[in-house]
Parts: structure tokens; sequence; C-alpha cells
């Protein structure tokens, strides 16, 4: 049912039926009603289980598209939080056809804080189902965009199902402006820092006993790159982080580790290298020279793609256009 208020102000009136979906859709204290309230620009009241969406023709209909397929969502039993309305919005925003439940109702992983992960943009589903189908993926883009967390995702799954008896995950020991040797500590103490972040997305997602565990008796480990140099993983689950940073040959040397039955995914952002002016990132050379390879996919990610806060995407895009004035 429509109301023209104005020539460009309308109303627009949904009847959901299911109770229990509506009051997770609205959130405590109509917390979501008020996000898309402001993520939208329009003016949402609740009476009974009769939504109203008021506010300018455009603006109307896509909070309505937004509203209805959230609710939907809520009616498959998937939890809604502030973070999955915020990337809803910005999916539709984008393409109005999109299918939010194809991407959000797609289950990674129930981690050990039982949270479901799953996808939270289209190139986030783009990237999970090519990880299923291809055993070599290259997915490249900013930070935050979910690349290591979701390879990691899909790695600890493939584990507990058993459809690899390992996981290996890999970082490039590159400084961002400091030389190892002269920090303090030995080898292990100074390498450390740069794995943390793998070590943080595992605990995550599993029990810490349980990945400790694993990790004692080396069925996942956490290692710089140049520790791969003369292996031959089979049956494995293999990562390479922050792949801007490895040159040609350690590239090279990653990628020439793959044994049967194995899977390798490669991410990085190439706006963030860390490398000598004079030396060629191995993700970059490795774009170009694979990219038409049957078999290996590479994923791209945008500001679009961001899972942070808010103002991370905006920097993103500042730096972004500050790069193209070059």
């Amino acid at each position: 049912m429509k109301k023209n208020t104005s020539e460009q102000e309308i109303i627009e009136k949904i009847d959901f039926t299911d109770n229990d979906s509506l009051r997770i859709l609205c959130g405590e204290h109509d917390k979501n009603i008020s996000l898309i309230e402001k993520l939208a620009a329009v003016h949402i009241s609740v009476r009974g289980n009769l939504v109203s969406v008021r506010g300018n023709q455009h603006f109307v209909r896509q909070a309505k598209n937004l509203l209805f397929q959230l609710y939907e969502i809520t009616t498959k039993g998937h939890p809604l939080l502030l973070v999955d309305i915020e990337q809803a919005y910005k999916i539709l925003s984008e393409n109005p056809n999109a299918d939010l439940a194809h991407i959000f109702l797609d289950t990674i992983l129930i981690s050990s804080k039982k949270h479901i992960i799953t996808p939270k943009s289209i190139s986030q589903k783009s990237y999970i189902d090519a990880i299923r189908t291809s055993d070599m993926v290259f997915g490249i883009g900013p930070a935050g965009t979910g690349k290591t967390y979701l390879a990691m995702a899909m790695a600890v799954s493939a584990l507990m199902e058993k459809r690899v008896s390992r996981i290996s995950l890999a970082r490039p020991a590159v400084e961002a402006g400091e030389k190892l040797g002269f920090l303090p500590g030995d080898l292990a103490e100074k390498v450390n820092p740069y794995l943390r972040p793998l070590y943080d997305a595992l605990f995550d997602m599993m029990d810490f006993d349980r990945a400790s565990s694993l990790i004692h008796k080396g069925i996942i480990e956490v290692t710089p790159l140049a520790f791969m140099r003369g292996r031959t993983l089979n049956d494995s689950f293999v990562i390479l982080d922050e792949a801007q940073n490895t040159t040609s040959e350690q590239m090279k040397m990653f990628l020439t580790r793959l044994g049967y039955g194995s899977k390798a995914v490669v991410t990085g952002d190439i706006t963030q290298i860390d490398l000598p002016p004079d030396r060629v990132s191995g993700l970059i050379e490795a774009k170009k020279l694979l990219s038409r390879i049957k078999g290996i996919r590479f994923i791209h990610f945008s500001e679009l793609d961001v899972v942070r806060h808010p103002l991370v995407q905006e920097v993103i895009r500042a730096y972004n256009n500050l790069d193209h004035k070059k």
C-alpha cells in the first residue's frame, strides 16, 4: 500500500507475519531499526506486525528491500548483528538485485566463541566459492576485507571435516620500517610479532587448548615463509599471508611447495608493499603471470568489502584517490 505525502515523499508498509523474526529484525530497543533509519535516511515505525517506511521514494524502496531481505534471513535462524546490517546495506546499495540470503546463509564455520562465520559481501562469497572449487586462490585487496580470516576459517573447516590432514600458515618476515637485527631476542622472538595476527585469527576460531595441542603436534603450523623452502606439502591447506611482501623468488618457492590433495590461498594488499623500491613484489608478478592459468583463481576486494570500523573504508578511499592523483 502506498500513500504519496508529497511529490518526492512516500510511505511503504510491510506486513511481517513471524513475530519472533520481526523481533530479531528490530533488535533490542529497536537498535537495528535505528541503524537502518540512519543508513537509508528514512523514518521507520513499527506497530504490531506492520512496519511503515517513510521518506524519499528512492530511499524508501531501498530500505524496504533491505528490511524484507533481512527479515527473510532471520526466519532461517540467522542471528542479526549490526555489522551484518551495515554490510547488507552496502551490498544492496551497489546491487539492488543482490540476494542477501545467498551470501549470509553460507556458513563456513562456527567459531570457538560460538559465532557463525559467513561471507559479508559479494566478493567474500565469490572468494569462499573459489576456495571450495579451486586448488590455488589469490585474494587481493585492502586491509579489513576478510581475506586472511575467511581463508583461515576455510582451512579450519577443512581440517575438522578431515578433508586435509594439516594446516600450514606462512608470512614473509619483511619489516615495515625496522630491521629484525635491531630487535631484541632470539630468532623466534624476533619473528613472532609478524606471525601474531595469524595466531589471533586461529584462536578466535578454535578453542585455545585444542589449537595449542594441534600446533604442538605439528598438525597446524604458523611459520615464516623462509621455513617453507625445500618442502612438499601433501593433503594440506596452505595459506600465505601478506604476500605483497614476497619477492619473485619467494613466491615461486611457495607456489611450488603444493603437493597432492592440497589447497593454497595467497592473500595480500598490493597498496601496502614494504619491499625495497628495487624489488618486484612476488604477488604483483604472480598476478601478471598466472591469471590466465585454468585452475588458479584471482578474487579482488575493494573498500566496499571492508568489515571493520566504517572509518576504515573512508581512509582506504581517501588514499586510493591520492594515488590516482599522482
